[in-house]
């Protein structure tokens, strides 16, 4: 069985930024420390008014096409996961590929077109799909291309509003990757669950408290099946641990979770005990109650140990760095995970050649998956080479009164006009609508002499 997994990684935000603790807290009579240490996030990222899922996938898949110096006749899929499309029956991927086909003079005529849909985990099974097919041998030689794009909006006062983000990852899936290679091996945790849902709406309903469970035991499942088939897995074993990420305070939770069962039965659990004990076991106790309650004592030592807080500061906060900068992507959430922990390897010059990643995608409703990556001995140069930090730092920084508005112009229920914030350069645009309803896009050239 060959290596197959990510090759290429390009990224585009949306253009606006909310800023939570100094713009959206003041007007909400908030603590800013509730979002940047509760939540954990400190801008939103947002798109503007001529920017939506199509335009922001097509412009991270154009810049991922040239850096690799592809045109639409070398590729051989195009898969979009999204949560955020607009239309029950053409799929996001054709709109996509039109926009790149106006720009390049080949086209996507013999790729196969998909969009795939498990809230925010489907943008890791079209990564499984294209690396299924690649497997299999019905590729021809030819990558995938995996966009995974989303506007994450709330309805206003929603608690979720805090979290809301914007953006897309396009990500190129092929042989012998620069970046990452992916285990045969994979673990799931499924069951049928309302926790976030949006039937036939723009905006979720969310059981928040219910949503935060249901996560955690997905998880909790997908791990233990992983470790079923590949075996027993350790802390130790992973320079970083992506997980899907809605706000940073989420993962706090799922990285305690899963330390506290990667260290059972192990090396770690033993040093440990002589400050918090072993771990319950439920066999120990007469009832579920009592488990419980030694599980949750267990757990608030193992967080203050000076082995969990290591670990954590090395294996997961690089992975969270950029969810504090743009909110929740939806389904590009755990891919941005993955790119932030690689990043800030890069900038410390690490050497992560041969290391490996233990991801964790989840998605509501509800899925989680759990699998193995390889770095590869390129990656260093292919995340050098993306340009997200900058990309982040030219966001237009919204005022709470700007930020009404375009959430305005974002919600389907209203009819809003509304003057965009930032000038086109050297990219895709939505401009209006055709005469079946159809959205309508145009490639703006670059004015500025900036790359695009």
């Amino acid at each position: 069985m060959s290596r197959a997994g990510i090759d290429a990684i390009e990224i585009w935000t949306g253009k606006l930024q909310l800023d939570l603790p100094r713009t959206f807290a003041p007007v909400k009579g908030s603590d800013p420390q509730k979002y940047l240490k509760g939540i954990g996030i400190e801008y939103s990222s947002l798109p503007d008014v001529y920017e939506d899922i199509v335009t922001m996938g097509a412009n991270a898949a154009k810049q991922l096409l040239d850096k690799k110096e592809l045109a639409p006749a070398d590729i051989g899929r195009i898969d979009v996961a999204t949560e955020s499309s607009f239309d029950n029956s053409k799929p996001v991927s054709t709109y996509i590929a039109g926009c790149l086909e106006s720009v390049y003079e080949s086209n996507f005529t013999h790729a196969n077109k998909g969009e795939r849909k498990f809230a925010c985990l489907s943008g890791t099974q079209a990564i499984d799909d294209a690396y299924n097919w690649i497997q299999a041998g019905r590729h021809r030689g030819k990558p995938a291309l995996v966009i995974a794009t989303d506007t994450a909006l709330y309805e206003r006062g929603d608690p979720g509003e805090a979290t809301q983000g914007a953006g897309a990852i396009a990500m190129l899936i092929d042989e012998d990757p620069d970046i990452v290679s992916i285990s045969h091996s994979q673990g799931y945790g499924s069951a049928d669950e309302t926790d976030f849902l949006k039937p036939n709406q723009q905006f979720p309903s969310v059981d928040g408290k219910r949503s935060v469970q249901v996560y955690l035991a997905r998880m909790r499942e997908a791990l233990a099946d992983y470790e079923s088939v590949a075996g027993k897995t350790h802390p130790d074993a992973f320079a970083a641990v992506p997980f899907h990420t809605p706000f940073p305070g989420m993962v706090r939770k799922a990285a305690l979770l899963g330390y506290r069962h990667t260290i059972r039965n192990t090396d770690i659990e033993d040093e440990l005990a002589s400050d918090i004990g072993t771990q319950p076991r439920r066999n120990e106790f007469d009832s579920n109650s009592e488990f419980d309650a030694e599980m949750r004592t267990y757990m608030d030592g193992l967080k203050q140990t000076e082995a969990y807080q290591e670990w954590y500061a090395d294996r997961i906060e690089p992975t969270i760095q950029f969810a504090r900068q743009v909110g929740n992507w939806y389904t590009g959430s755990v891919h941005i995970a993955r790119y932030s922990a690689l990043h800030s390897a890069a900038t410390a010059g690490d050497s992560l050649s041969g290391e490996q990643l233990l991801v964790g995608s989840y998605g509501s409703g509800a899925e989680a998956e759990i699998h193995v990556e390889t770095v590869q001995p390129n990656w260093k140069s292919a995340i050098n080479s993306v340009t997200f930090a900058e990309s982040l730092a030219s966001r237009y920084d919204l005022s709470f009164e700007e930020y009404e508005r375009i959430h305005d112009v974002h919600n389907a229920q209203k009819e809003t006009e509304v003057e965009p914030f930032t000038n086109p350069d050297g990219e895709f645009i939505f401009t209006g609508w055709g005469r079946m309803n159809e959205r309508r896009y145009e490639y703006r050239p670059c004015q500025s002499g900036n790359a695009s």
